[in-house]
């Protein structure tokens, strides 16, 4: 047994250091490298021995748990502090080792990240105000450093994938909050494939029949499509060859969540999307003429996020042709691309507006609750709307005239009166739309009512309103 252990995590380390060298050999000399690759198994050795004889709630040693989260590091393109701080993320909590010891030792950027993955302890506070300190913890540390924030990804898919050892109601606990919490600010990275996964493995704990369900109507899919799938493969491939483009095509299943089984009675084209790579940019569009070419496409279902980046940052052109007696959905994009829709902000290139979302967090953190999940929809379905000269303001979907108010200056919001969308006069609680333009007048004195409260759905807006409505009472 320990021999077959032994060889897991050596497989296991090769590959991380296979991806570190892959990722980095180019941009670090030989001795820079070198250098690198020691503290990594430096911290192998640390992480190893602190852990000497702990094991998990499923039997295993515990060693296989950083080790995982580590590969999932590395397979994203997260540096070389990152992963030492991943193979340390759990010795604080769970080991003799302290802080002091792992900034001594490997420096204050590790230290600082292994820091933020390292839950809060009192022997006073209760179970529910360590939770809400640790988040808060986590969420002040991501403000400067999203890094800690995709470590804790990591760690909690992990723990998601292994889950089944721990009693039920902890298990939708993990979920609910999974869901609540770390998918939204996934999303809000450009992390759509991490949220995905979230999404999924949360969900088929709070859902496990349907899940369950949901994974035999897939394998009769996959059955009943193979040889339809191989033969449209064929025809693409012999057609992009006689054009000379290089393409990789890999097939796309739908993974479990509530939307997905809601929609498996529609079957193949709502459960598979055909996912289309190429060289560059421009091969795209030649290879979408080219499926056109040998499948009619249905009107209005191409979608162009190669000139149009979507709302969490993936590039892809997406469009849905009629295959024979299948409807098929297609999606290309270039292999440079492709890193960016699988690893979000952590990928080399990615456009993050780190801005925004250190005013989400900001906003998140001057709540009267620890976390405002209300307040996640920020962080999920995006609009952009425009004020009178033309600046950009990034909102929820679903935002207010009253939301855009106090997104531009607390004054503005607390003295709003109504708004002008697209030269119309709308009510403040009026919901705007992505492409809107909007002015707000505004009245001498504030007419902040307790509803604005419902109006709003910004962390600062509510938090604005909070604020006022708290002070007149006192004041009255």
């Amino acid at each position: 047994m320990a021999e077959f252990d032994s060889q897991i995590e050596q497989r296991l380390m090769t590959d991380i250091m296979e991806l570190l060298v892959t990722h980095y050999g180019a941009e670090l000399s030989e001795d820079e490298l070198d250098f690198e690759i020691d503290r990594v198994e430096q911290a192998l050795t640390d992480a190893r021995s602190s852990h000497q004889g702990q094991v998990r709630k499923s039997g295993e040693p515990y060693i296989f748990h950083p080790l995982r989260v580590t590969h999932l590091a590395a397979r994203h393109w997260m540096d070389f502090p990152s992963i030492i701080a991943a193979l340390l993320h759990d010795v604080v909590e769970d080991t003799p080792v302290t802080l002091a010891d792992v900034r001594e030792k490997y420096g204050e950027e590790v230290a600082h990240l292994v820091d933020g993955l390292t839950k809060v302890t009192s022997e006073i506070m209760t179970r529910d105000d360590l939770k809400k300190e640790t988040y808060k913890k986590t969420l002040l540390v991501a403000i400067d450093d999203i890094r800690v924030l995709c470590l804790k990804f990591w760690d909690r898919i992990d723990n998601l994938r292994t889950i089944d050892a721990l009693p039920q109601h902890k298990q939708k606990l993990i979920a609910e909050e999974t869901r609540m919490i770390y998918v939204p600010l996934a999303q809000h990275l450009g992390m759509g494939y991490v949220a995905t996964e979230l999404e999924s493995l949360s969900s088929s704990v709070l859902y496990p029949r349907r899940a369950k369900s949901y994974d035999q109507v897939l394998l009769l899919q996959k059955q009943d499509n193979g040889d339809f799938l191989r033969k449209i493969r064929a025809r693409i491939v012999n057609a992009c060859e006689q054009q000379k483009i290089d393409v990789f095509i890999k097939d796309r299943w739908r993974p479990f969540s509530v939307s997905s089984a809601r929609s498996k009675q529609r079957g193949f084209s709502a459960l598979f999307t055909m996912e289309v790579q190429v060289n560059r940019i421009m091969d795209a569009y030649l290879f979408l003429g080219i499926l056109h070419s040998l499948f009619p496409p249905i009107p209005g279902k191409l979608r162009d996020h190669l000139n149009l980046t979507s709302q969490h940052g993936y590039q892809a052109l997406k469009t849905t042709v009629q295959a024979d007696e299948q409807r098929l959905r297609v999606e290309i994009t270039t292999r440079k691309l492709t890193r960016f829709n699988e690893s979000g902000v952590l990928a080399p290139g990615f456009k993050f507006r780190h801005e925004n979302f250190r005013d989400l967090i900001r906003s998140l953190m001057e709540g009267e609750s620890a976390f405002d999940t209300e307040s996640m929809r920020l962080a999920s379905a995006t609009i952009q709307v425009y004020t009178p000269e033309g600046e950009i303001r990034t909102l929820p979907e679903g935002s207010s005239v009253l939301d855009f108010a106090f997104e531009i200056h607390d004054s503005l919001g607390l003295h709003a009166r109504r708004g002008i969308i697209n030269g119309r006069t709308r009510q403040l609680k009026t919901r705007l739309l992505d492409g809107d333009q909007v002015f707000v007048e505004t009245s001498e004195k504030s007419g902040v009512l307790p509803k604005w409260l419902e109006w709003g759905v910004t962390p600062r807006a509510r938090n604005s309103i909070r604020r006022y409505l708290r002070n007149k009472i006192r004041a009255s």
